[in-house]
């Protein structure tokens, strides 16, 4: 096993929810240190959203994995000295507070790369960091709107959100690869570059297709429950036992196969109504009631059997429990132990494998858990934390 690609690089987070949390999370998967910066008084506020794993939060432990946490309150000279020196010594800062918090602690972006030439900064902000709205606030169901994403999630009497927080983790994930690209630009021309990602672009790039097809097309794409909106067939089935298995249909193979060898009906191949995709788009409900008669005569397992003969791609619909349980993560040992302050976890691996590199999956940090050691690191004496302490700095 080689090093971590990013050891040695140190990143400084005054992170708070899921979008920062999740861009440095991947950041220390890959060997670099990360330090939080948490308010004493609670912390980041997403250590307080449940207390389903071991008395903790899902999404803390999720995404805060591998992580230092040092406390320090900001509204403070102390704290503001010390956030200053850690940031000096580092080779990344990303933030993710309210709209022109860093700016009037005086870490704003455009200060900081200016003072330290060497320093990539991370600034994710919900609509940009310029422009009319840049001090709108922005959480992630209402970007999901303003995205158009409700729009067309759903069934047709229903508005429904994604069932996670897609616009915090789109912006996580450019925020993450910026920061990457950033380091591999300073390491050819010795210069830290700022990295800006907004919620609202981030996940506006993600409704790129529904995007393309609206304007072009002249119409939105209709919610269509668990349906694709722009393909068919493509969606769940429910067969005989009352089991449902989703089914995909790709291409004019695939859907020639379908009618013939899973339906026994290849008449359709060629029928008027469903020859091209629009046309099965159009006539999807004639072509879906055909699909569910037909199905009627397996069971679910057997129609998944006969899609996969077929070569046609299906899925069964898994709850999380079977997701948990699932024999792919299983047999592919994608499951590690990471430590918490309440006990161990099941955490699954990062999804990009580097050949010869076993991520680090380190502990998830207890609030202020590191605060003692790294003021150690910038000098101060026992009697000077203890003073911090007592004070409410750290």
């Amino acid at each position: 096993m080689t090093d971590l690609p990013l050891a040695g690089i140190t990143v400084v987070s005054l992170e708070q929810a899921v979008a920062a949390p999740y861009a440095t999370r991947q950041l220390a998967d890959l060997g670099a240190r990360v330090i939080k910066v948490e308010r004493p008084d609670g912390g980041d506020f997403a250590r307080g959203y449940d207390e389903t794993v071991h008395g903790q939060s899902s999404y803390f432990v999720w995404l805060n994995r591998s992580k230092e946490s040092i406390t320090l309150d900001l509204k403070s000279t102390d704290g503001l000295a010390i956030l200053r020196e850690l940031i000096g010594r580092a080779d990344v800062f990303v933030q993710n507070l309210g709209p022109g918090a860093t700016e009037r602690m005086g870490f704003g972006t455009d200060a900081l790369t200016e003072a330290h030439r060497g320093l990539v900064v991370c600034e994710i902000s919900g609509y940009g960091a310029d422009g009319p709205w840049r001090t709108r606030k922005a959480y992630d169901l209402l970007v999901q709107a303003e995205a158009g994403l409700l729009s067309i999630t759903g069934s047709s009497g229903n508005v429904a959100k994604a069932g996670i927080s897609v616009a915090d983790i789109a912006a996580g994930s450019f925020a993450y690869s910026g920061v990457l690209a950033a380091l591999l630009a300073r390491a050819t021309t010795g210069r830290g570059r700022a990295v800006r990602v907004s919620l609202f672009e981030a996940l506006t790039e993600w409704m790129g297709s529904p995007a393309y097809y609206a304007a072009y097309g002249g119409r939105s794409p209709q919610r269509t429950g668990a349906r694709h909106a722009t393909i068919a067939p493509y969606g769940p089935f429910t067969a005989g036992d009352g089991g449902a298995v989703l089914l995909a249909v790709q291409n004019q193979r695939e859907w020639g196969r379908l009618c013939a060898d899973v339906l026994g009906r290849a008449d359709l191949i060629e029928d008027p109504r469903f020859a091209r995709n629009s046309d099965r788009v159009e006539n999807r409900d004639e072509l879906e009631k055909i699909i569910a008669d037909a199905v009627q005569r397996h069971t679910a397992d057997e129609l998944a059997q006969q899609l996969d003969t077929a070569s046609i791609a299906n899925a069964r619909m898994n709850t999380m429990d079977q997701l948990w349980g699932h024999p792919v993560l299983a047999e592919r040992e994608r499951w590690r132990d990471v430590p918490t302050p309440s006990g161990p976890i099941r955490a699954l691996l990062p999804p990009a494998d580097l050949e010869g590199i076993e991520p680090r999956m380190g502990a998830v940090p207890a609030l202020g858990e590191h605060s003692e050691a790294i003021l150690a690191e910038l000098g101060r004496s026992r009697g000077e934390v203890e003073c911090l302490r007592s004070t409410g700095v750290i």
